[in-house]
């Protein structure tokens, strides 16, 4: 088929503003719901959300997704019914397959700070299996002027991160140059500037909004900022 390709401002994307809890849905989740806008291929949730100091969600159960939290600024604290407990912070990664279900809180871990983050679900290429729970930390190095591929199910692409969906998921911090990606025919380009201005094949895309592309589609990305793209199957 022929390639496309749509852009989402951020202002387009549903808002909620809970007090603690200040959040941008590009899907359809929890009250909202547009049975045009339920997923892009396999990414089922990306939520931008910022946390208040010491607020955060409560324990709360999931089942059958993987799910992967980026940290754009703050620190993000993490228990689950595993006995897993722990900290992330800028450029840091929380990783869980929630498999046969699992129970888990995420507040903010500073008492001054707001927390900045996207949690981003994908669809799981196998079902049933047993829960497991991750978290890792990059470095501005890791990321800075290149892809840093975070985690992936699909065999030519090395990850820490091991998914069983056929999916890719890329961060990139851009300070001089450009930076590339060539996505194969049929799959889903998922883009989202997390800070600062961006130009993807000469739009222009600031804070907040997203490129969506569907088919055989290469991109060229440039400006200053930092941006998390995914590259995933139908679903």
């Amino acid at each position: 088929m022929n390639s496309m390709f749509t852009i989402v401002r951020s202002a387009e994307r549903y808002h909620a503003q809970h007090g603690w809890l200040d959040t941008y849905h590009s899907f359809s989740f929890a009250d909202y719901f547009d049975p045009n806008n339920v997923s892009w291929g396999a990414l089922r949730v990306f939520n931008d959300d910022t946390i208040a100091p010491a607020q955060g969600f409560p324990t709360h159960p999931h089942r059958d997704m993987e799910i992967i939290t980026y940290i754009f600024s703050g620190e993000l604290e993490h228990r689950d019914s595993l006995g897993n407990h722990g900290v992330v912070s800028d450029g840091g990664v929380q990783f869980m397959s929630a498999g046969t279900g699992v129970r888990h809180s995420e507040f903010n871990g500073s008492a001054e700070q707001p927390l900045h983050l996207v949690q981003m679900w994908v669809l799981p290429g196998k079902l049933g299996v047993r829960p497991t729970y991750g978290q890792i930390d990059f470095s501005k190095a890791d990321r800075t002027n290149r892809w840093l591929p975070v985690a992936s199910g699909q065999p030519a692409v090395v990850a820490p991160i091991a998914l069983t969906q056929g999916a890719t998921l890329r961060v990139a911090r851009l300070e001089s140059g450009a930076l590339r990606h060539e996505f194969a025919p049929e799959r889903f380009g998922f883009l989202f500037v997390g800070a600062g201005s961006i130009e993807v094949n000469e739009h222009g895309l600031e804070q907040g909004d997203a490129f969506r592309t569907h088919g055989r589609e290469s991109l060229k990305i440039s400006g200053k900022g930092e941006v998390v793209l995914w590259d995933t199957p139908r679903a």
